[in-house]
């Protein structure tokens, strides 16, 4: 037991001194090719052994044809290792040189490729990882350039908007002011509908603000979808009165949901005058709600009688600023009511959308449901 540890002692001190010069030329050299590394990780490996058997030689007093031999192997296991080394150091090198070639083009703005055949599992992960970061920064600026066209769309709208109930109401103004106008009462019930209409858009803008700002501030509380919708019906029976449009609400379950009350019946309103402005006169807007046990969501349907919408713009439907074909008509406003539509039920955790049925289109605001309470006691 004694001269096993002896022997265990000089090889440790062998080995121990071969580490720690492998580990200063490591240091020397970790600016410089992994190929390098891997062949200095060797060497050290074969010089360790090597000097921890000459260490137990000397200290055993072997005879030089048995220090020879030892030698012998240890040098054809050197050049074995190290030619070993130095291949693979070449690919891992080749390997790290096709990524870094791939991940330049990447940063120029072309899609990133990985490279096929990556020599290590982590290269290959590596690779994995900045595909995933290509196609998310492809995503991302696909949504950027989405959002600018829209915001583009939304200024022309706005100014074509806002020019022309201006240019009335200076007409209108002026013409009160040089005393000729016919009935001066008209007049002002022209200029107040313009200003109502005005701040109507001014309040869109701002509510899009918030919810685009993510500051929507949500007081939900729990109530019955009935009475939401019965609210949102009586809310707009007067403008389906003018156009001469019929309300229909009678497929509307007793399901309880979690909403800012507020909020969610500006939704429904908004809906609603969309629905009744597009359906013609004695046309028909139907609500509807029911639970979907399958998705444990509420889904709430405004039906028009519109006539659909074309495919190639159901996409853009709540997009900011989308006002549809014919929507430079009054009172079209500046396009942003479905776009709040949107923003208030996102939310809230939810989805709207839309598609075209018989005879008009329908859009469904889905609702998670509320959580169960807790018994007491």
């Amino acid at each position: 037991m004694h001269d096993l540890l002896l022997i265990a002692a000089y090889a440790a001190l062998g080995a121990a001194a071969a580490g720690l010069l492998g580990a200063q030329v490591l240091r020397l050299v970790r600016n410089r090719s992994v190929a390098l590394s891997l062949a200095v990780v060797a060497v050290v490996t074969v010089a360790a052994m090597l000097a921890g058997t000459l260490s137990v030689a000397w200290a055993m007093f072997l005879s030089e044809h048995d220090l020879g031999v030892v030698t012998t192997v240890c040098a054809i296991a050197a050049v074995v290792s190290l030619a070993v080394t130095l291949i693979l150091g070449r690919r891992v090198v080749a390997g790290s040189r096709a990524l870094a070639a791939a991940t330049r083009a990447f940063g120029d703005g072309d899609a990133f490729a990985a490279p096929v055949g990556a020599p290590t599992a982590e290269l290959a992960e590596l690779g994995r990882e900045l595909a995933a970061t290509s196609a998310k920064l492809a995503a991302s600026r696909e949504r950027e350039r989405a959002l600018e066209a829209s915001r583009r769309e939304l200024v022309a709208w706005i100014s074509h908007d806002l020019r022309t109930p201006l240019a009335g109401l200076r007409a209108m103004t002026e013409a009160l002011e040089d005393g000729i106008a016919e009935d001066p009462a008209r007049y002002h019930r022209q200029i107040r509908a313009e200003v109502d209409r005005l701040s109507g858009m001014v309040g869109d803008l701002f509510e899009l603000s918030r919810i685009q700002a993510g500051v929507l501030a949500l007081s939900p509380t729990r109530m019955s979808v009935y009475d939401l919708v019965g609210d949102a019906i009586a809310g707009a029976n007067a403008l389906a009165t003018e156009h001469g449009v019929r309300l229909v609400g009678d497929r509307v379950e007793q399901v309880p949901v979690e909403v800012d009350g507020r909020e969610m019946t500006r939704v429904l309103a908004n809906l609603l005058a969309n629905a009744i402005h597009r359906t013609p006169a004695d046309g028909t807007v139907a609500v509807s709600a029911r639970r979907d046990d399958a998705s444990d969501s509420v889904v709430l349907s405004v039906s028009d009688g519109c006539g659909g919408i074309p495919v190639d713009d159901l996409p853009r439907v709540f997009d900011t600023g989308w006002q549809g074909t014919g929507a430079r008509t009054p009172p079209a406003g500046a396009g942003l009511g479905l776009a709040i539509v949107r923003g208030i039920v996102e939310a809230h955790h939810g989805r709207a959308a839309v598609q075209n049925i018989p005879g008009g289109c329908r859009f469904d605001v889905v609702l998670p449901l509320p959580a169960a309470p807790v018994p007491q006691g």
